[in-house]
Order: structure tokens, then sequence, then C-alpha cells
């Protein structure tokens, strides 16, 4: 863990110290990149699961060094080799590629089941049958927990992409766009440049669209809380753009957790005040710790969308289906927490 965490202040060190004239945007923007990177991870395996040597002649659609480059410019040549070597493992550069070119003619829906399958994603669902007819002539919203931070979304996007016939989309950071196979299936939103004033705009497109929309409302996966993992506070949008296209609320558990470190190195960056999600950057390598593992879904029954009245604040709402999601997964030791 103390090597882990000196790598992390290096490399936080040479962002602040030894690139002073890089912009803060940018620097946060080189994270975003790399954040982005990890949530392709979502389609591989730490240890080439299928056993497959990597082609010398594919397309790198992952390339470590060229995004620093793009970022940094002439200033990435100050990148210590050892640094950028590090990132290629934390984000395991080949194996990556080695996926996304085997299945570069395959997308949404039938993209995302390949990675559940890649990943060897052992998945018991509950509560099947509150799936609604996918004839029934109705849009819906469907929320859930976010535990992990990429194979989450990858099998409930499977999962609902297979019921619904690929009438689906996420809600998701634009820079995630950069996966073809994943790209059919997203509504792209940037949060954090200037076109973070569309970010109302794209949610409305999204709703005012005739497909089934899949949301994470905490936005981050989650933490380690009072010794429970459990989202962050819940979003309210999912609740107001429900209400005002009369779409009800499907919700959904996923259960699962990332390594200690994860949560260690996430405490760290609050009580440092680090405003870059360092410990996004793991996320690939916490995706890796996680293959072959057994999941649980439980799809709760859906929530009319009437039942969000002037009774309580949409904020209040939005923690109303928060804990509704926790409670018909059951108490926290059937969860795996």
């Amino acid at each position: 863990m103390a090597v882990l965490t000196l790598r992390c202040a290096l490399f936080s060190t040479f962002l602040v110290i030894l690139v002073p004239k890089l912009k803060k945007y940018e620097k946060e923007m080189l994270f975003l990149h790399l954040i982005s990177i990890l949530w392709n991870n979502m389609d591989v395996s730490t240890e080439n699961i299928q056993g497959e040597s990597i082609e010398e002649s594919f397309q790198k659609t992952v390339d470590v060094r060229k995004i620093l480059e793009s970022k940094l410019g002439r200033r990435s040549k100050y990148v210590p080799a050892f640094l950028v070597s590090w990132l290629r493992r934390i984000v395991h550069e080949d194996e990556v590629n080695d996926f996304l070119w085997k299945h570069r003619h395959q997308f949404g829906t039938e993209w995302l089941k390949e990675c559940v399958k890649y990943l060897d994603m052992q998945v018991t669902i509950e509560g099947k049958e509150n799936l609604p007819d996918k004839n029934d002539g109705k849009l819906y919203t469907f929320v859930s927990n976010h535990p992990l931070g990429g194979e989450d979304g990858v099998c409930l996007g499977a999962i609902i992409g297979d019921h619904y016939d690929g009438r689906f989309r996420y809600l998701v950071n634009d820079l995630l766009l950069f996966l073809p196979g994943l790209r059919p299936v997203c509504i792209g939103i940037n949060k954090t440049g200037k076109q973070s004033r569309n970010f109302p705009a794209m949610v409305e497109a999204g709703f005012q669209s005739g497909n089934h929309m899949l949301m994470f409302p905490a936005g981050l996966n989650s933490r380690m809380v009072n010794g429970h993992i459990h989202d962050l506070p819940w979003k309210k949008t999912f609740i107001s753009k429900s209400v005002e296209y009369h779409r009800d609320v499907v919700p959904i558990y996923f259960s699962g957790r990332n390594s200690n470190r994860f949560y260690r190195i996430a405490r760290w960056q609050k009580r440092l005040g680090l405003k870059v999600n360092i410990a996004m950057l793991f996320l690939v390598d916490e995706m890796y710790r996680n293959v072959h593992k057994k999941f649980r879904v439980v799809i709760g029954k859906p929530i009319p969308w009437q039942t969000f009245d002037k009774s309580k604040t949409p904020k209040e709402w939005a923690l109303f289906v928060e804990n509704k999601v926790y409670e018909q997964a059951g108490p926290a030791g059937l969860r795996g927490e």
C-alpha cells in the first residue's frame, strides 16, 4: 500500500509541480481521459482471461503515451518513463486494446453481453418478472446503485438491452464515447469543461428520446460508509425528469464491492481535499480483481411516476428510491457488503 500511495503522490506531484504551466482544467481532463480508459476495462481480464495472444498489427484504441502527448504537448517528454510504464500497467493497455480489437465489429447490447462473458461475471437475477413488458408502449427510467464503477454498468446494460431489444440509453461522461462498442447506447455528457452548460439539454434529449433510460443517480461509484459499501447521495435529476416525462421508475440493486485499497485511496483523497478523483484511476485494476466473481441483481417493482408528488422534494424522493433499492436486497450481510 505504501508503494501504491507513493506512486499516486508522484503522479500528483508531477501534474502540480513539474508542469506548473498546465492549466487546472487540462490537469483534470488528463485524469478524466485516464478515468475513461478505466471504464474500457470493463471489457478485459487481468490474466488475459481467454488465453489469446496479443496481435502485433492491431489498431490501438487506448494509448497512454499519445494521451499524455495530446494533453501535455511538448511537456509530455518530461513525464518519467517509469511513470508511463506504470500507467500502462495500471490501465492494462495491451489487454484493453486486445479486447477492443477482437470485438470491434460488435456494438450496443451485443458488445455489452460479450463484455459480461469476457469478465466471466456469474450473475443471479432476482425479480426479473418485475421488468415491464417491452410491448406495453411505455418508457421507463431504470436506476441502480453503483458499487463497482464498471462491471455493474456493463451487466445492467446487457440485461436491459437484451430485454428491450437494445432500446435503452446510458447518460455517461462523453469521454466514454471513444469506445465504438459502447457508443450506440450512450448519451455523452461533458460536465467538466465549457460544455457543462449543455448538461441539462443532453439530459432532456435522453428523456425525449424513444428509449428507456438507465441511470446511476449517485454519479460516482460507491464508497465505504460507516463500515458498509454504499452509494454517495443520489442526485434528484431522475425524479424530476421521470415525473416530467411520465416515466415509471424501476429500482435495481447490484451487489459487489471493490478492494480495501480502493476505499483507502478514496478516503485519503477526501481527507486531503483533492478535487481530481484519483481513486477512479484504479477502477480498471478493481475490475480485474472482480473477474470470475458472483454478482446478485435484484429488480424491484416499478414505482409509478405519480408517486413523486409534492409531499416531498425531488431530493427527498431520490433518497426514498435510494433506500428502497438497498432495502429490497435485504440486510447488509445478504448484500455482501
